[in-house]
């Protein structure tokens, strides 16, 4: 996508201006983070390879110069806009490094038109990615080393979010995403088990283990809490040990007293000589709760995140802003 066209109208205002009246000398912004939002005590830095990408593509086709004439742009600025490419250098901070509120993130000099033009983009992008880094690294604090997988997808909005949640997450210290198409777009590691209406959809809870596990052998960790939690667990032990199953096993909890569930899931599974089967827990937590969890001692080996990361439920925005900072050599400030 050339992307000529991603950008508020006022800048294509201020770019024909410029490019009318000569005005080409570079100009370098800087766009940096106000504030940080409220329980945020640092961000992480996303968002650069999709910039890069979106300058390096810059141009404008001729269907979106016909668009912008039909806005009413004249002859003079269709011309202007025709052989506008992004000229000039970027600095940034590296992706996932921890950045704080007034600290620039990433400065653009070029001709004052295209950096003008870019302008919109470049926020939308940082302010997206940078986000939810900062959201899936605060998981990444509160679980301690347990392993963390992305389920977010569904609730992300719109299919650009869910592509960003995912790599977003990975870059913050996740093994695993349940987005199958982000999986193979950035090679990460896939993970996923099954929905309560596998369960609901045969005879019995049992009917539906032993049928998933005969399907899906290296993808055993079965969803134990669509009747009764517990009885799932004794339900997952029994299908264990009747197709013999071995390699990676374990049971997810997705409802209920998470806390209290797993140790009695750890005891179940401990008793049936399965020391080795994990514990997956999710359930719309946000990170406060996978730290309360965790310093309580629950045995939950891995989590599953998806609505609270997905949106940044707690902090959905930064306040990212692009200033202009010099101008032909002289620094400017508002």
């Amino acid at each position: 996508m050339p992307g000529g066209l991603l950008t508020d109208l006022y800048e294509l205002n201020m770019a024909a201006s410029y490019l009318r009246r000569g005005m080409d000398r570079t100009a370098t912004f800087s766009l940096f983070v106000r504030g940080l939002p409220k329980a945020r005590g640092f961000l992480v830095a996303a968002g650069l390879e999709s910039c890069l990408e979106l300058l390096e593509s810059f141009s404008f086709t001729g269907v979106e110069l016909e668009a912008l004439g039909s806005m009413g742009f004249d002859d003079r600025a269709l011309s202007d806009f025709s052989t506008l490419r992004f000229q000039g250098e970027v600095w940034a901070v590296p992706e996932g490094r921890i950045v704080y509120s007034e600290e620039p993130v990433l400065e653009v000099t070029a001709p004052i038109a295209i950096a003008q033009l870019v302008e919109t983009v470049l926020l939308n992008q940082i302010t997206l990615h940078t986000t939810l880094a900062s959201k899936a690294a605060r998981y990444a604090i509160a679980a301690e080393g347990r392993r963390l997988v992305e389920f977010a997808f569904r609730r992300t909005h719109g299919l650009e979010a869910a592509m960003a949640v995912a790599r977003a997450s990975a870059l913050a210290g996740f093994t695993a995403t349940s987005n199958v198409e982000a999986a193979s777009r950035y090679g990460l590691d896939v993970a996923g088990t099954m929905a309560h209406s596998f369960i609901e959809s045969f005879p019995t809870e049992g009917e539906a283990f032993r049928a998933f596990a005969e399907d899906h052998p290296g993808r055993t960790t079965f969803l134990v809490d669509t009747y009764d939690t517990l009885g799932g667990v004794r339900a997952a032990i029994d299908t264990i040990h009747d197709l013999g199953l071995g390699g990676e096993l374990g049971v997810r909890l997705d409802s209920g007293d998470l806390d209290a569930l797993a140790r009695g899931a750890r005891a179940l599974l401990d008793d049936a000589g399965l020391t080795h089967a994990h514990i997956f827990a999710s359930g719309g937590l946000d990170e406060l709760e996978v730290h309360e969890l965790v310093r309580a001692g629950a045995p939950v080996d891995a989590f599953g995140i998806g609505t609270q990361l997905g949106v940044s439920a707690d902090a959905p925005y930064i306040d990212s802003v692009y200033k202009l900072v010099e101008f032909g050599g002289r620094a400017v400030m508002k």
